[in-house]
């Protein structure tokens, strides 16, 4: 803010601003002092003036990292992985930095640290996509240090240049794997990852969204389940299968309340009962979003339209959409086909009238 004070028969104006560098003048009218008073905070306004190098040479990097972690990452739906995220990258040599020396050079330095190391539990380098998704937090960071914190910091991660594949998958059940995934479960000692996986299949749903399921959400008698918020932050209401509501029937108690979970197992503990089920079952190279690909690639070979699609797994864009959807090449082919059954009969019937008359004129007889 501005304060103004007369002396020695001149008016002093003097600007100070968080973040920015104290800015002060002199004037012998006390109407320019205040003209220019408002130019310098329309400035700071606009960030147009340089930062407060002070203010960013006494904080590093990894104080502002976990101020976010501790005041920001509790606050949203994926804290916990956001928060392992942030605690290895405080690891690494380039959160001793000052904001004030740090350049998009060492995050690209660090990328190429990153992309030669291995994946957790796994001995595959890091890809470029899964980097990027770790990246994503720390560009939030500096986002809301700018609007909400005022700490004048430019975001390295906005010139760093990560070459990204989009390699989409387009995994479905084949045949059998299904039957071998169940047959699996029973040697298990968990009885609910039978029901999940068919429950998955029948909606479309989220790994987190089917284990989020309370039993106040489902209404039995219109055959409807209510998803309070989604991945992507909005509530939607989907209709179940008969078959959906006989999996939430099985494995309701008879004394359950409304706010018991109908699936009542941690995200970790059903990603490594996934791992054990896949390798137990002899099925590569399945992931358990992977169920979601081929529900919802058989809702539109039920014949549904897109928007009554996207209406039950959630989808807000057309684009986000088709990621999901992956014809079954057999089914196609069948469709591809169906057009010319008759043309192919009739021509088959032909060829095979003229092989008779062939075979009746000639010499050694049919």
């Amino acid at each position: 803010m501005a304060t103004l004070r007369k002396r020695n028969g001149r008016w002093q104006v003097q600007v100070r601003r968080q973040g920015f560098p104290t800015q002060s003048r002199s004037f012998m009218s006390k109407a320019d002092a205040n003209e220019w008073a408002r130019t310098i905070e329309r400035q700071h306004d606009r960030h147009e003036l340089g930062p407060d190098r002070k203010a960013l040479k006494a904080m590093t990097l990894a104080a502002l990292v976990t101020r976010y972690r501790d005041e920001v990452v509790p606050k949203k739906r994926g804290s916990v992985v956001e928060t392992i995220l942030l605690n290895r990258f405080l690891r690494y040599p380039i959160c001793q930095k000052t904001l004030n020396d740090l350049t998009t050079a060492d995050f690209a330095a660090y990328r190429d640290q990153r992309l030669k190391e291995p994946k957790h539990r796994s001995d595959k380098p890091v890809t470029p996509k899964s980097l990027k998704r770790e990246l994503s937090p720390l560009s939030h960071m500096f986002r809301h240090a700018v609007v909400e914190w005022e700490i004048p910091v430019r975001n390295p991660l906005d010139g760093l240049k990560l070459k990204v594949i989009d390699n989409k998958r387009e995994r479905r059940l084949q045949s059998g794997e299904l039957e071998r995934l169940l047959d699996a479960t029973t040697k298990g000692r968990n009885k609910l990852v039978a029901p999940i996986i068919l429950f998955a299949i029948e909606t479309a749903m989220r790994r987190g969204e089917i284990l989020s399921i309370q039993f106040r959400h489902v209404d039995f008698e219109r055959l409807s389940l209510v998803i309070p918020e989604s991945k992507s932050g909005y509530s939607r209401v989907i209709p179940l299968t008969p078959r959906a509501i006989a999996i939430l029937k099985a494995v309701r108690s008879e004394d359950a309340k409304p706010a018991d979970f109908a699936f009542p197992v941690t995200p970790v503990a059903m990603r490594l009962q996934w791992d054990r089920l896949t390798a137990r079952a002899k099925v590569d190279g399945l992931n358990f979003h992977d169920l979601r690909h081929e529900a919802i690639s058989r809702l539109f070979e039920l014949g549904l339209t897109v928007p009554e699609v996207a209406s039950i797994s959630g989808h807000r864009t057309l684009a986000q959409l088709m990621r999901y959807s992956h014809a079954n090449e057999w089914a196609v082919r069948m469709k591809l086909f169906a057009p010319h059954k008759m043309e192919v009969a009739l021509l088959n019937r032909s060829a095979t009238r003229e092989l008779h008359r062939e075979n009746s004129e000639s010499p050694l007889g049919p």
